[in-house]
């Protein structure tokens, strides 16, 4: 089946209007739709269902590191959020203030919870005595709002879900060990699961977290050439610690502060999965994520045997742990349904009519190439699983080559400066490690410094920006 650009008529293509279609694309697929109150989002069923499937994947690997789930409150009291300065300082343009209760006036302002390094550092000062009760490795899944001017559903909203670890460390060494273990998950998150691949390094310090001593990120290239920052993990030292007092007896019988780190991933990463892999048609999904792998469609169904036959299909796939829906609804024609399932994303449809069953086999069609197979029934489940992780491959492939040919090494900081074309995907620069030159890339370009990969290259001696001695090769790039 070859493209045909008026094939899904509702979805603007993405070549005319790049943000048009990424809302055409979430709304028409019922993933989310707007509520009341600018900013907040409401899931639907599909769209919840992907924020379940990366839920389910990073919290076993959480568990697996000997992680412990738990829940901390929704409102915090200003008083604590004013006890790390530059952490109020990063987050209060964006905080949402309770100032009443019922008709009563609040003796203190409580905020909204942008991010939970207060509150939960107050309650581990209260648990924590001795160097025997660490580490504590805590985690919590939960939603965070931040008061949003520009919002745009999963990419930046003012309300969103999120996990947030908080963990508390012996040493130092111990804090950093944990800081990039979780990173290598995450990035285990977006690669292994979501077909999506990403750089990690370390953020600069204009870019780090509010209060942090150093921030790790992972960033992914989306389709239109824009970065997104898709998961990150602070090593905190003992700023928070410090500011709240939380201290334990160690080996060595004194006082000491714990080294602490936080982390977290968001329902952005479903932004990044719709932006990285969907075409004209809609949504591509990969495999491992996608709610559901597999649809049989029956065609003239009505016919002896069609239906029997797929239900018989359903049943296999099922047993072979396929995720998988059979469509036996009458009102639609298999056309339609064609559509539909395309749009969705569902990695594989299967049609079956009564000349399939006639010749023992089945067609199937990937989503991601639209190539036609015909599968023998014989030994049909296995080879179902088969196609699944070879698209679950094809696609990861497919979209580290999007990106190696849209990372471009910069010879001139004139030329990218003049260059909206050099300004589409990421760009390899060697800087300084000035905030002035950091500030003056953004104000002149509208470009960031995205992070500092861990996979150095010597581009030059010198500093792209100012013409000072280089201290790092660093991704710029435009950025959601």
């Amino acid at each position: 089946m070859g493209e045909n650009k008026d094939f899904v008529k509702e979805i603007t293509p993405m070549e005319v209007d790049f943000p048009r279609w990424y809302t055409d694309v979430i709304l028409k697929n019922e993933l989310v739709d707007y509520s009341p109150v600018k900013g907040f989002m409401v899931i639907r069923p599909y769209g919840y269902a992907l924020w379940e499937g990366i839920q389910a994947f990073a919290d076993e690997k959480f568990k697996a590191t000997g992680h412990k789930n738990m829940y901390f409150p929704l409102l915090i009291p200003e008083s604590l959020l004013n006890k790390e300065k530059e952490h109020v300082e990063g987050f209060a343009p964006e905080v949402a203030w309770v100032t009443h209760g019922g008709s009563e006036e609040l003796a203190e302002r409580l905020c909204v919870r942008p991010t939970s390094e207060t509150i939960i550092c107050h309650m581990y000062s209260k648990w924590l005595n001795s160097y025997r009760d660490l580490p504590y490795l805590y985690n919590q899944w939960c939603s965070v709002v931040r008061w949003e001017k520009t919002t745009r559903p999963f990419l930046r909203t003012s309300e969103f879900l999120w996990q947030e670890g908080h963990t508390l460390h012996e040493t130092y060494d111990e804090a950093q060990e944990e800081t990039l273990k979780i990173l290598d998950i995450y990035r285990q998150v977006a690669e292994d699961l979501l077909a999506m691949p990403v750089v990690v390094g370390k953020k600069s310090d204009k870019e780090k977290f509010a209060g942090a001593e150093s921030t790790y990120t992972m960033e992914a290239l989306m389709h239109d050439g824009q970065a997104l920052q898709a998961g990150t993990s602070h090593n905190l030292g003992q700023h928070f610690t410090k500011a709240f007092e939380i201290k334990f007896l160690g080996r060595d019988n004194k006082e000491h502060n714990p080294y602490h780190t936080s982390w977290g991933i968001s329902t952005r990463l479903i932004g990044g999965l719709i932006m990285v892999h969907g075409d004209n048609r809609g949504l591509v999904l990969p495999p491992r994520i996608a709610p559901v792998q597999a649809v049989i469609i029956p065609i003239a169904m009505k016919k002896f045997g069609v239906l029997e036959k797929a239900e018989e299909l359903f049943k296999s796939l099922k047993e072979q742990g396929i995720r998988v829906e059979l469509d036996d609804d009458t009102k639609e024609s298999p056309g339609w349904k064609f559509n539909q399932y395309e749009m969705k994303g569902y990695p594989i449809r299967i049609e079956i009519g009564p000349r399939d069953i006639e010749n023992n086999q089945a067609m199937v069609v990937r989503r991601d190439t639209l190539e036609k197979e015909i599968v023998s029934f014989d030994g049909f489940a296995e080879k179902i699983n088969e196609i699944l992780e070879s698209m679950q491959g094809d696609m990861l492939k497919k979209a580290l080559k999007h990106r190696e040919e849209n990372t471009h090494t910069i010879t001139n900081y004139e030329d990218y400066k003049s260059s909206n074309e050099a300004k589409k995907g990421f760009t390899k620069a060697m800087w300084c490690g000035c905030r002035e030159c950091e500030d003056k890339l953004k104000q002149e370009t509208g470009a960031s410094i995205r992070c500092i990969p861990f996979q150095q290259e010597n581009l030059s001696n010198i500093c792209h920006f100012c013409d000072k001695e280089a201290k790092h090769m660093v991704y710029i790039a435009r950025a959601y």
